[in-house]
């Protein structure tokens, strides 16, 4: 366990691949929901799993934590891997999740406070108890830490999302629902918008963090889209281009998030934002 963390690892036999589908099937969980809680690309995991793309040390790492194997043995080693590096108090004293959500927990609460580009792997290493070697055992760079960091926002907030949908009782209500939910008015929302604004900027300038803008923001206005198309079968929203009034209420949605944090208070508030929103859902949507 000495290589380089985001190293490849060559599996020609299938070996590594089979023993994460046995540590994957002991766990009981759908392999989406497997890739959420190792804060991994689900499409990554199943091209690894399917054999197009190998597997890195970091990834494994986080698989055998969270399934609760030793990594050396998960890489076929008879010996135990030795423990990620400042974490010499062994397994009972990792935080609830593992050290791997830890990270990324602290990663997202230090970049609402501070930003991205101002927060330091050592201040990460810092608020999680451990060292900065441990933080690249798990993510090897600064993007791995953003995009796992946008990736357990957007995780967090696309379940909510469905827990809401799911009791709505028509389409209009499901809307209100979304709305709600991208308000900024607890510290959790704030947060998790402070990260979204940061990842804007982050995907001007990698591909990396760019793709992955693109796949959740296609997710989230689908979503939208989704919503507006079956209240207008429902007879709750008259007749509109859906897509066209999807981009137009999450460009709404952005701006008005954009203006919530950004400038003074009293100026544009979590209310006059939902306020904003409600008025657009009543002129632009809602069936007479």
């Amino acid at each position: 366990m000495h290589e380089d963390p985001g190293t490849r690892l060559a599996d020609e036999s299938g070996d590594l691949t089979d023993r994460v589908k046995q540590v994957i099937d002991g766990m009981g969980c759908s392999r989406r929901e497997f890739a959420r809680r190792i804060v991994m690309d689900p499409s990554k995991l199943s091209r690894s799993l399917s054999g197009t793309r190998r597997f890195t040390v970091a990834e494994i790492v986080r698989i055998a934590e969270i399934g609760g194997v030793d990594a050396g043995r998960l890489l076929g080693s008879r010996a135990e891997a030795p423990a990620p590096p400042g974490d010499d108090a062994g397994p009972a004293a990792l935080p609830e999740g593992g050290r791997p959500l830890q990270i990324v927990r602290e990663t997202v609460r230090l970049i609402a406070e501070h930003g991205f580009h101002s927060v330091r792997v050592a201040d990460i290493a810092a608020a999680c108890g451990t060292s900065t070697a441990a933080i690249h055992y798990h993510f090897p760079g600064r993007d791995d830490l953003l995009e796992a960091a946008v990736r357990w926002c957007m995780d967090e907030d696309t379940e909510r999302r469905a827990q809401g949908l799911a009791g709505a009782i028509d389409a209009r209500e499901e809307l209100l629902h979304l709305i709600a939910l991208q308000t900024p008015r607890t510290e959790q929302q704030r947060r998790q918008w402070l990260v979204w604004l940061d990842m804007w900027a982050q995907a001007a300038r990698s591909t990396e963090v760019g793709r992955l803008h693109d796949h959740y923001y296609r997710q989230w206005r689908n979503t939208v889209a989704g919503v507006v198309r079956r209240g207008v079968e429902q007879g709750v929203f008259r007749p509109v281009d859906v897509e066209f009034t999807a981009l137009r209420l999450t460009a709404l949605i952005d701006g008005l998030a954009t203006q919530v944090l950004a400038t003074a208070p009293g100026s544009t508030t979590p209310d006059s934002m939902h306020a904003a929103l409600i008025a657009f859902v009543e002129s632009e949507l809602t069936a007479p």
